[in-house]
This record gives structure tokens, sequence and C-alpha cells, in this order.
């Protein structure tokens, strides 16, 4: 029985994972059939021209009307708009993905992990770096010992889509709305990435604390088709963070929105004992490997059969893409809901990721180390 599935938001990642669910029956078809129901959204024209693109069968201009009749419900929103809607549904009983970061406060990611656990039901929070093929195949080696014990994780994401100061303002600008800037928009992700990878590594494991900065370069932005007019931004246009791991290890986190050249620039870097690897989100489909008696870096092409995901795809070499990444995660959460099994990432690592980012912020304001304070 196909899962009917309700989608807040319809706009780039509305769009994103629409092409998933259109993706799954030729290249996942043991994943449970899925029934684009209801588009959600405020402006009724565009939600309607939004329905007939991306194959969905009515639409609602609010998701109280419909988010009891659904079997999963994404939350594309804002990050403002995550808590209220996705706890209603998790009181449902209904299934629910929400895109990072998990919530514009911490308070809410608090309250929408306690619904998830009171739910029962599985949960996802969008990481969906997670399932790219190489950073698959890096915690492989990761766990398989070959790095030996992690000494320091490097992690940085940088984007230039800001670096005009007559950019229009958004919603991602505004410190209600959005709860902060590159640190939740783009740390969110590298955060969850260290946790992924090291977090259960030796010489790693939790982040115990960090040290943080933020900073706005450009504090105001013109309204689009205001002439005139313009907004304040109240949230950071880029971070840098230190983390101490409970093992000992290292890290160093960066995160821009102004980065000159840096169009999708999420770059990971780990070294251990016995050697290093290094990702880049601009080249996702290759690993660099250092072994113990190498004299430099191998890059790896990701694309073997034998690699993580790519047996459902092209024959080895025929790279993979970013929109990829979301076919993998919807196949894996959308499988969990049927068999009524745990999902990772759930609503807890989207409070454990968003725990480490309030850390970051704390730290900012008080100017020394904070530690990450976490629901025991």
């Amino acid at each position: 029985m196909a899962l009917d599935v309700g989608v807040l938001g319809y706009r780039f990642m509305g769009t994103a994972h629409a092409n998933a669910f259109a993706r799954l029956p030729m290249f996942f078809p043991d994943t449970p059939a899925v029934t684009r129901d209801v588009l959600i959204g405020r402006d009724e024209e565009a939600l309607e021209n939004a329905r007939t693109r991306l194959g969905f069968d009515r639409t609602a201009t609010d998701w109280r009307s419909v988010v009891d009749e659904v079997d999963v419900f994404y939350n594309l929103g804002p990050n403002f708009l995550h808590a209220e809607p996705s706890i209603a549904a998790l009181e449902a009983g209904v299934s629910v993905f929400s895109e990072k970061p998990l919530s514009a406060t911490l308070d809410g990611a608090t309250e929408m992990a306690a619904a998830a656990r009171s739910a029962g039901v599985p949960t996802a929070c969008g990481f969906n770096y997670r399932f790219v093929p190489a950073i698959r195949y890096a915690r492989e080696l990761i766990q398989s010992g070959t790095l030996g014990d992690i000494r320091t994780f490097r992690g940085r994401y940088l984007q230039d889509w800001l670096v005009d100061p007559e950019a229009p303002w958004s919603w991602r600008l505004d410190a209600e709305l959005a709860g902060s800037g590159a640190l939740g928009d783009l740390g969110a992700h590298t955060v969850d990435l260290a946790r992924f990878l090291v977090g259960d590594a030796p010489g790693a494991g939790r982040i115990e604390r960090v040290s943080g900065h933020l900073r706005t370069a450009v504090t105001e932005r013109p309204v689009e088709d205001a002439p005139g007019e313009t907004r304040p931004v109240t949230v950071d246009d880029e971070y840098t963070a230190q983390l101490a791991f409970e093992g000992g290890a290292t890290g160093i986190l960066e995160g821009s929105r102004i980065a000159p050249g840096h169009k999708n620039d999420h770059t990971i870097e780990i070294h251990g004992s016995e050697g290093s690897l290094r990702f880049s989100l601009e080249r996702l489909n290759e690993l660099a490997v250092l072994g113990q008696d190498d004299r430099g870096y191998e890059t790896v092409l990701v694309t073997d059969e034998s690699d993580p995901y790519i047996d459902h795809w092209w024959p080895p070499g025929h790279v993979l893409g970013w929109e990829h990444t979301f076919v993998h995660e919807n196949a894996s959460f959308l499988q969990a809901i049927a068999d009524g099994a745990a999902y990772e990432p759930s609503f807890a690592d989207g409070l454990a990721a968003q725990q480490v980012l309030a850390a970051i912020e704390a730290s900012d304001e008080s100017g020394s180390w904070e530690r990450v304070l976490r629901d025991e």
C-alpha cells in the first residue's frame, strides 16, 4: 500500500524531494510506493503551478487542515515553521521529515525531539550529505581503523551568494525567522558530518566543548521589488569554531555565505594516527585517502558497484550528483517507516547538532569556551 505524502514547501527543497519521489520507483524499486498527495504553501497561484510541475494530487494553504490526513509529513518550510507543524503531525501519529536545522531555536528543537520520542514513529532531519557514497565510504574506512585514532576533524562550508551587498534580503537573514545565518544553514551540515564520521571513532567521540566566533559583514540589505527600502540583517554571514572532542581530538569548523568563488564548497578533512582523508562536495564522487605508508593522497573514484548505493545506478565511472543524495535519503527513510524501524539521522540527531550550534553561539556571546549541553 502506498504511503501518502504531504509536503510543506515547494521551492528549493520541495523540488529536490519531489524529484527523489519520482526517481525511487525506477532506481530503488523495493522502496515503499509513495503517493504525492498534498502540497502545502501560502500563494495559491504559485502553489498550483508547483503542484502540476512536481506531480502532486492536490494543494492546501493551511497545514492544519491536512497534517493528520497523510502517512508522512515533510516539513521543508522556513526554520521558524519547523516546530509547530512537525509536533502537530507527530501528535497525530504521522512520521515527519524536517529540514535542517531542526528548528530556529534550541528550545524548538528540544520540543520536536521530545514529541518524536513520545510519538514512537520514525523521524528524519535533512542531513542529506550522510548519503553521499564517498562520505559513506569514508565512514567505512574510519570504522575499520584505516586512519587509526582520530586526531583532527576539519570542516568548512563556503558559499558566495551573499558577497554582493546589494543581494536582496530574505527570511534567511532574519534571526526571528532563521535562528542563525551561516552557522545554522551551513554549520548544521558540518557538525552532523563530524558526529556521523567520528562521533564513535577512537580518539574523537562526542563534541564536549566549543569556542566560536560569528560575524555579520553586511548589516542591511535591499528589499526585492521595493526600491529604496532596506531591512536589517540580524544573523551571521560567517562563523568559525574550535571543537574539543571527548576522546582528545580537536576540530576546526568554518562557514561563510560571503566567500567569493565558492559556490557550494563543503570540505571535510580528517587526520588520524595512521592516515588521513579529504572530501569536497564540489567533487562529490571522489575521496582522497592517505594510508600510513603512502607518500601522498590517492584519489579514489567512489563509483564501483561495491560502493554504497552505486549498484542502484550506473556502471562504474558514471558519476552521481547532488540530487542523488535525496534519493538515497528518501529510500532509507521511507523503508524505515514501512518497517517500523529506527532511522538516522532522526530528530535526536538534529537536536544533537543544534546543541553544538547553540554552544558555538553562546561562546561568541561570552568570549569563552562553552560546554555542549545535552539531554541525558
